[in-house]
């Protein structure tokens, strides 16, 4: 239980897991993502089913929002559209908004800011945008997203948020890769590390991140 004092205040239940209910369901993450079945050519995992399920998604969220619940954020971030399932159960465990960066522009959302970023892992130029009316100045945000390996998209979310001046409270994300070791960003924190992923030689290695 948490008590907010003043007149607008109140007691408020927040869900603590244990550290072992935790670890249970990082390593069940990993026996289910190393099934060789999952395998793709060109050295891809398919997760959509994890990502997208209710179950998991409601208790990475649940994880992840444990995880920054000190840090206080006033709202997610995601960039379209893998991470949307994980960055909504995070919003609706901390009882914030969830807001989505696009890759390219709506109309219907109005003045958007927009930002060009280079790619962490293909080293290509991408844009992102965010509707003006999305974020506010001064908002703590959290970063999520389900996968990264050089962190360019994590970075160009940073920047966004940095051009409403606001700040980034934290980002977290579902899979990170174990190489290249050097991400663009620093003091992430990753649910599960991916050692090594060949189709050829049918190997998933994944293990439970530093958490």
């Amino acid at each position: 239980l948490e008590t907010l004092p003043g007149a607008a205040g109140g007691v408020r239940y927040r869900v603590k897991n244990s550290k072992d209910k935790i670890q249970s369901l990082l390593e069940e993450l990993c026996e289910l993502i190393s099934d060789k079945s999952r395998l793709i050519p060109g050295d891809y995992i398919y997760l959509t089913d994890i990502i997208f399920s209710p179950e998991y998604s409601y208790r990475i969220g649940e994880v992840i929002a444990e995880k920054f619940l000190e840090k206080e954020p006033t709202c997610v971030l995601t960039v379209e559209t893998k991470g949307i399932p994980l960055a909504l159960m995070t919003a609706r465990a901390l009882n914030v908004p969830l807001v989505v960066a696009r890759r390219d522009i709506k109309v219907t959302e109005g003045p958007s800011v927009n930002i060009s970023y280079v790619s962490g892992s293909s080293g290509r130029i991408q844009n992102m945008a965010l509707p003006k009316r999305a974020l506010s100045e001064k908002a703590r945000v959290l970063i999520v997203d389900d996968f990264m390996k050089g962190g360019g998209t994590a970075r160009g979310m940073t920047e966004l948020v940095r051009e409403f001046n606001a700040e980034t409270a934290g980002i977290a994300v579902f899979i990170s890769t174990e190489e290249p070791k050097e991400k663009l960003v620093k003091n992430y924190t990753s649910l599960l590390v991916l050692e090594k992923v060949e189709t050829l030689g049918g190997i998933i290695r994944i293990r439970p991140g530093i958490f």
